[in-house]
């Protein structure tokens, strides 16, 4: 016994099986009569609508801020010189044109610290401290003037003229960020044996789940002023930011129960025999397993909360899709071509939620290889 307990081997991560490209194609395109009808009809739809598309996308197209060739090229090719125009008012809102260095400074770092924590080598306490330097960063250029009694020397630029890309990832990445903590309470509390708790926890989702986004927009930004003392009115964008967060928290609240709901009883009911408590157990036993048990479902509702930043339009704040309405609308010469402007912001949005899309994929594969 001695002799084999020396001389075990460590366990291996399974093996992945690859295939090839021939057998790939072979199993997922032609594996049944269904299958390769579906991929020929596809197969020749994509050789009809190509050459058109590129015809219309490239060919004929015009690239330059010509309004006139544009006009004369109506109905025959794109006119991508409505990007070229406005770009920089689609991507920045009502931002000032001088000071517009700012908001992409503060993008690029806040896309730069999302890109690293997206990777596990640097998950630990560094990284907490990371992200509270970066948003300190990304407020006080944006917002410019003093913070905290202390000159900044850049121009005051107020909450009501941020927009484009900056505010949509900004919306999106804190709104995230602050309703996943709040979700695991909630969902914890669902599923808590004191009353008072759980009840309380399925009122908020409840409620919260039977309204629409627009109206907890509205309601956070015109009802919730009323509710505090007089006098006391928090900016816009605090308001919005509040309102996103309750009506994600609530959603993604769900998806965590059912994880833990996932969880046998055993497991738990051995971890208390081990000594551990209530928060511990949570901690080192059932947390861990529930949200690699629902990694694809909260990453749908992360891409849906970055795709439901769009409708802070309605309280006039300008974001992505905001700002193409400003930039497009106002301006006659270049109002018959904002078909062309929505698809450079399609383009702009299907990156980032196919990049999430890709990383849920990966977080998966390295949670089945454990």
């Amino acid at each position: 016994m001695q002799y084999l307990a020396k001389t075990l081997l460590p366990a291996r991560r399974p093996t992945t099986q690859r295939l090839r490209l021939t057998q790939w194609a072979k199993q997922s395109l032609w594996g049944s009569p269904a299958s390769a009808i579906t991929t020929a009809v596809l197969v020749l739809i994509l050789f009809w609508s190509i050459p058109s598309l590129v015809e219309w996308s490239v060919m004929r197209a015009v690239f330059s801020a010509d309004a006139d060739r544009c006009q004369a090229a109506r109905d025959m090719g794109a006119c991508w010189g409505v990007v070229t125009e406005k770009y920089r008012l689609i991507l920045f809102g009502r931002y000032p044109f001088d000071d517009q260095w700012r908001p992409l400074l503060a993008t690029v770092v806040l896309s730069l610290l999302l890109v690293v924590s997206c990777r596990p080598a640097f998950w630990n306490r560094y990284l907490a401290v990371a992200w509270i330097g970066v948003w300190l960063f990304f407020l006080v250029l944006m917002g410019g003037g003093k913070w905290f009694g202390i000159p900044t020397g850049l121009v005051y630029i107020p909450t009501d003229q941020w927009g484009g890309l900056p505010l949509t990832m900004m919306l999106a990445t804190l709104s995230i960020t602050l309703a996943f903590p709040l979700a695991i309470l909630v969902a914890l509390g669902r599923q808590s044996a004191m009353p008072a708790v759980r009840s309380v926890c399925v009122v908020y989702v409840e409620i919260v789940r039977g309204v629409p986004l627009i109206s907890v927009l509205f309601m956070a930004s015109f009802m919730l002023p009323l509710l505090l003392p007089t006098g006391t009115s928090p900016d816009v964008l605090i308001r919005v930011l509040i309102g996103i967060t309750l009506f994600s928290a609530a959603y993604t609240a769900e998806i965590v129960r059912g994880g833990l709901q996932a969880i046998p009883l055993g497991q738990i009911e051995a971890a208390y025999t081990l000594g551990l408590n209530y928060w511990q157990t949570q901690r080192q036993v059932v947390l861990p397993q529930a949200l690699a048990h629902v990694v694809p479902s909260l990453m749908n509702n992360f891409i849906a909360i970055f795709k439901d930043t769009s409708l802070v339009t309605i309280v006039s704040l300008y974001e992505l899709s905001g700002a193409l309405g400003l930039a497009v609308s106002g301006d006659p010469n270049w109002r018959p071509f904002k078909f062309e402007a929505y698809l450079f912001i399609t383009l702009i949005y299907f990156c980032i939620c196919f990049a999430m899309s890709r990383y849920s994929l990966w977080v998966e594969r390295q949670i089945a290889h454990r």
